[in-house]
């Protein structure tokens, strides 16, 4: 989750009051606090309040929710006579396109660096390390509309930010910072987007770098905000900044976008969005029955827009153009809660007395344990997230399509639900060369096989000298300890070496494979000792 840092200085200046109420206040719309310090103080918000990833975001949210003031907040938005268009060839690279102008603004260091740092925020939090969403902040001192989005060749010259001399688009990708970091969503790509003025001037190449003649410093008056991506989290992403400059007293207007097909387009859009939400819904899910008055006092310290409908069962209610969290009747419901206090919620025991018990899975993972530490190995928690590369390249494995994979994974390294554990395990070792041998580490977990979740257990060893003995003796310790006959076979598993691998057999089915690791298995995991590991299936 991000950590926001905020200025005493700045925040008490936008929320328009002290910092000891602030910070005695915050953690009740869902906060916390993780340290204090002497000008500032640093807060971990969710992730789904991508609005609060500022001290703009977090002043307008709690001068609401001390009643500073209350309601939706109404931002004015100008039109301008500025416009960009877009070439005929952009759809197939980097389709949706957001663009707002916010003039008067009178920057400071701190300012820039809240900026920057909500850019950031916003590039992890709504663009999934830029790739659904990439914000560009353009001084406008030394750019001339109208502007030009379009899909240009890779050999394309231009400087980048924080560069002096002239780099075609593929060596931005091969050797600045930025481009090597995100050159990965553009990987495969004939094209690059790119963000021009009328004198063929580079304003952006996103999601990866700005051009060097706009770079935003505390002289800069006026700026062009171009938001990219690929849905209408863009919008989202555009509608947070804007209004986040606005609370500095920035004028916002709007731009023109014109698609190749002759339609437009006019961004920032950031009229509230009604819902009905039935005052039946709020009761039976909050649990504390709350006058109409109540709730309505609720919401708008929450920020919202609200009126009771006539016919006295529902709420007519505005929903920033900024809250992107807001999904569905219950988002809101949740929002009331909070305006409320869950600290003014009574704990009540529940009317019927029960006794509960350990889940049967809860019970194999505890005797698992027990064994294994006993048997002189160190429990480890790897992410189930991992990638094919370790899973299954590393491996020496073919992949297999029983695996599920991540929709809209955050890197590379966790596009995967893992199907097996022995690969976290080894992977565990290759972080750990700095300490010294014999290493003997399992887990008992979780992993996820044609989308069911099924318990494993996997153990490794590495030192010098281990070998196929010592992995079968603390398997047999495992099978006698939960008295489990079973047998093995000659193995064909790629990530043992053959002729020192077996499957594990119980009931005529295989559960399991363990032997010693192939050395190409070992090399690619940057290690050089042997490894023996074991891993069966405790689901049956």
């Amino acid at each position: 989750m991000p950590i926001i840092t905020l200025q005493y200085e700045d925040l008490e200046s936008l929320t328009r009051s002290d910092k000891d109420t602030i910070i005695d206040r915050v953690p009740m719309i869902g906060a916390d606090i993780e340290r204090i310090e002497k000008e500032s103080i640093d807060i971990e918000f969710f992730p789904d309040r991508p609005d609060l990833y500022s001290v703009e975001g977090v002043a307008r949210a709690m001068r609401g929710f001390m009643n500073i003031e209350t309601g939706l907040c109404q931002y004015d938005v100008t039109p301008s006579d500025i416009q960009i268009e877009l070439d005929d060839q952009i759809g197939n690279v980097r389709p949706i396109l957001g663009c707002a102008v916010v003039r008067g603004i009178k920057f400071t260091s701190s300012s820039i660096k809240s900026l920057m740092d909500l850019q950031e925020s916003l590039h992890w939090g709504l663009g999934r390390n830029r790739k659904k969403v990439s914000i560009g902040v353009h001084d406008m001192a030394n750019i001339a509309p109208p502007f030009k989005y379009q899909a240009v060749d890779p050999d394309y010259k231009f400087v980048p930010l924080d560069f002096t001399e002239p780099m075609t688009m593929d060596e931005i990708l091969a050797e600045h910072p930025k481009g090597v970091r995100f050159a990965n969503i553009l990987e495969g790509m004939e094209k690059y987007p790119l963000i021009t003025d009328s004198k063929d001037d580079v304003l952006s190449f996103p999601p990866i770098i700005n051009g060097t003649l706009t770079r935003v410093e505390e002289s800069t008056t006026d700026l062009f905000i171009d938001v990219t991506g690929l849905g209408d989290a863009v919008y989202t992403a555009l509608n947070i900044v804007v209004t986040s400059l606005a609370e500095r007293g920035g004028k916002v207007e709007s731009v023109k976008i014109v698609y190749p097909d002759g339609t437009e387009k006019v961004t920032p859009d950031m009229t509230p969005r009604s819902i009905k939400l039935p005052r039946s819904e709020i009761d039976e899910l909050i649990g504390v029955e709350l006058t109409n008055e109540e709730i309505i006092n609720e919401l708008e310290r929450m920020g919202f827009g609200s009126s009771l409908s006539d016919d006295g069962e529902n709420f007519d209610i505005e929903v920033p153009s900024y809250r992107a969290d807001i999904l569905h009747n219950f988002d809101v419901i949740e929002d009331i809660a909070i305006g409320y206090g869950f600290d003014k919620i009574q704990s009540k025991f529940p009317k019927n007395a029960t006794i509960g018990s350990a889940h049967p899975i809860s019970l194999t993972r505890g005797a698992m344990r027990e064994i294994m530490v006993s048997l002189g190995y160190s429990e480890v928690m790897p992410f189930t997230l991992t990638s094919q590369k370790v899973h299954f390249e590393w491996m020496c494995r073919e992949e297999t399509d029983d695996v599920t994979f991540v929709l809209h994974p955050i890197s590379e390294d966790q596009t995967m639900v893992r199907t097996t554990i022995l690969p976290n395990l080894i992977e565990i070792f290759s972080l750990n060369q700095h300490h010294e041998l014999p290493q003997r580490i399992f887990e008992v977990g979780e992993v996820v096989v044609n989308g069911k979740n099924r318990l494993h257990l996997s153990a490794a060893s590495i030192h010098a000298q281990a070998n196929f003995t010592e992995i079968r003796e603390v398997l047999d310790a495992v099978m006698r300890e939960r008295d489990i006959p079973y047998e093995v076979t000659e193995s064909t598993d790629p990530a043992f070496i053959e002729g020192r691998r077996a499957d594990i057999i119980v009931n005529g089915k295989k559960i399991g494979a363990m032997g010693e690791l192939y050395p190409g298995v070992i090399v690619n995991f940057g290690l050089g000792q042997p490894i023996v590991g074991f891993e069966i299936d405790l689901t049956e």
